[in-house]
């Protein structure tokens, strides 16, 4: 995809340029007004990509800038799960199983990616030089709901030195960034809710923003209690094994006090809960 094209600008486009370019895209094309998901999230991918100098050099720039490259040979120590079908390879974990046949290196490679590529899935590419000196671009489709630590296998795409043996394989091991305002717990965002006592006391409506950029309602009840989580299905990571499947978003509130009332105030307090 062109994500140049996809916003409407052009690649010396300025980040005020593309800020207006994409929050005008994003409105025209938002689900909650009638729009196409799958544009939006072409939108949103572009935008995440731009409007970021680093991944926007990255992408400006087909060297591999975002994998760190090992030739060292067996397996990463991170093995999260077993995983098959996907276009480019399969994500495997467990032991290393010692009858392999022999063949040439296995080669590691690692990636950053943000919480919103694991949410939404991310194709890769980079072009790599094998320890043959071969100059190879490898391809690879991370999925959504895709965990730190998971390790992709691309069979047959690694070292070719010796010429009678088979080629070896690649491991992406994919790490997966810190966020702002989510923590992830397996399938669960977990964000923080600052409350002021009053509008705990009385309860409210809030706004809570979620990890596919919609914004939805949730209800604060009368009487809520410092570090009382909300809990609000079906707004979490996706399942790694199946999409349809998607966690809890946990909103954990934290109640401020504040630190200075006037007189006034004072015995008004006084008067309510006497």
């Amino acid at each position: 995809m062109d994500y140049y094209q996809i916003l409407g600008v052009n690649k010396n486009a300025s980040e005020d340029e593309i800020k207006r370019a994409y929050r005008k895209l994003a409105s025209q094309h938002h689900p909650d007004r009638g729009g196409d998901t799958a544009k939006f999230q072409e939108i949103q991918a572009a935008y995440d990509t731009l409007s970021d100098p680093d991944k926007r050099a990255q992408y400006d720039n087909p060297q591999p800038q975002g994998f760190q490259f090992n030739f060292g040979g067996g397996f990463p120590p991170e093995f999260d799960q077993f995983f098959s079908g996907s276009p480019f390879g399969e994500i495997f974990g467990g032991q290393f199983r010692r009858q392999q046949p022999v063949k040439n290196r296995t080669l590691n490679l690692a990636t950053d990616i943000s919480l919103e590529d694991a949410y939404y899935g991310k194709d890769l590419m980079a072009n790599i030089t094998l320890p043959s000196g071969k100059e190879q671009t490898i391809e690879i489709r991370i999925p959504p709901g895709v965990k730190s630590g998971t390790v992709l296998r691309l069979a047959g795409m690694g070292d070719d030195s010796i010429s009678n043996l088979p080629r070896g394989d690649i491991h992406l091991t994919v790490n997966v960034q810190s966020h702002r305002l989510f923590r992830r717990e397996n399938d669960d965002l977990i964000v923080d809710l600052q409350l002021m006592c009053i509008d705990a006391i009385l309860g409210k409506k809030i706004d809570i923003d979620c990890i596919d950029g919609k914004t939805i309602e949730i209800n604060v009840p009368p009487g809520t209690q410092h570090g009382h989580i909300l809990n609000v299905t079906g707004k979490g990571m996706p399942n790694l094994t199946n999409n349809l499947m998607k966690g809890r978003l946990l909103v954990v509130v934290n109640i401020s006090v504040p630190t200075y009332i006037t007189d006034e105030q004072k015995e008004l307090l006084v008067k309510a809960f006497k």
